[in-house]
């Protein structure tokens, strides 16, 4: 008997855990087809009705190569950095809301504990930058670290700005308290300041200065090969997936949909209520689960288009405009926000219950 907890909780990480490799296959297949559709070109169409089936093709070509690694390089940490970052960017689904109480962990300090794991994934770059004892290598992962650093505290300062309205680290409190308004409306620059961050956080083009083919071959996974490179492969999609899931948390009300409205309206122009029986299945708590589930699951698939739309649009920047935009720019604007948005929350007397002025 004392086993069944233990059981429960791997049949729970699981239920997570499988559905989060399943997505970022299906979201390489996505972008891919996306980014064809935007150049006038067919994309993935072999593999699979409508190449659905590519990305478990390529994943099966890299299982099946031969692995060759570098003579120089250190082979534990060259091996223990992919590890280490697929890890770490998983450990932030645990935390997250699908539904009112669906998650494996609601733990208090989500946010803060989001930010700390997604900040530990870069030691597993910056190991197996240095470990592959290659130059190209090594670049990568100092400017990928230099990146991630800076970026982070532009998510966390714009965080921050979301945590004054809400007054506290839960990601169900922050959900909740946007049943009135989503609070990328009084928030929309922020909104987009956060979207870019993210963008930066993730390695993703226009800001994939760490991987930048054209100058550093393949940047800090230049060496890696076959199994290890499929891990930061995942590693870099499980990130995407969890910052778009976090952004439609944070500005986009996350698993709420009201819905109420419609039935409104249907009870005002069905007079024989023939309509509105039908809509009663929604009261079940089975019913609403799975709606919130589908609710955040559209809003992140949203956001995911949004990131794979930047990719294709913009061309990639220097390094140096990169850090400048980061220190010059969106640092002085978040700051200034930091002191505006108290300001107000302070003269209209919206200060959340939980926060103390004391």
């Amino acid at each position: 008997m004392l086993y069944i907890p233990t059981l429960i909780s791997i049949v729970e990480v699981l239920l997570v855990t499988v559905p989060v490799l399943l997505t970022v296959a299906f979201v390489t297949v996505a972008e891919r087809k996306t980014m064809a559709s935007m150049q006038r070109r067919l994309g993935p169409n072999v593999v699979g009705y409508y190449g659905l089936l590519q990305a478990f093709a390529d994943a099966l070509k890299l299982l099946l190569k031969e692995y060759v690694s570098p003579t120089q390089a250190n082979i534990v940490l060259f091996f223990l950095g992919p590890i280490i970052t697929l890890i770490f960017s998983l450990l932030g689904y645990a935390v997250v809301p699908y539904g009112p109480g669906l998650a494996i962990w609601d733990f208090n300090l989500g946010i803060l504990y989001m930010l700390a794991v997604s900040s530990l994934a870069t030691y597993g770059i910056l190991l197996a930058g240095w470990s592959a004892n290659s130059k190209y290598a090594f670049l990568g992962s100092l400017r990928s670290t230099a990146q991630l650093i800076s970026y982070e505290l532009i998510l966390s300062s714009a965080i921050l700005l979301v945590i004054l309205l809400t007054g506290s680290l839960n990601l169900t409190v922050n959900i909740e308290a946007q049943r009135s308004i989503w609070f990328i409306v009084p928030l929309f620059p922020v909104f987009v300041i956060f979207f870019i961050g993210s963008v930066a956080e993730t390695n993703r083009a226009p800001f994939d200065l760490a991987e930048a083919e054209s100058e550093l071959v393949s940047g800090f996974m230049t060496e890696h090969a076959a199994v290890i490179f499929v891990f930061f492969f995942l590693a870099e999609y499980a990130s995407i997936v969890l910052m778009c899931i976090l952004t439609s948390i944070l500005f986009l009300g996350g698993y709420l949909l009201d819905y109420s409205l419609l039935l409104y309206v249907l009870q005002i122009i069905d007079y024989d209520h023939s309509i509105t029986s039908r809509f009663e299945i929604f009261s079940s708590p089975l019913i609403e689960g799975m709606i919130s589930g589908l609710t955040l699951g559209v809003k992140s698939c949203i956001m995911v288009f949004v990131f794979i739309w930047v990719r294709a649009s913009f061309p990639r920047i220097r390094f140096d405009q990169l850090m400048l935009f980061s220190w010059t720019i969106l640092l002085p604007v978040v700051i200034a926000f930091i002191v505006v948005v108290p300001c107000i929350i302070y003269s209209f007397d919206i200060i959340p219950s939980n926060i103390s002025l004391f």
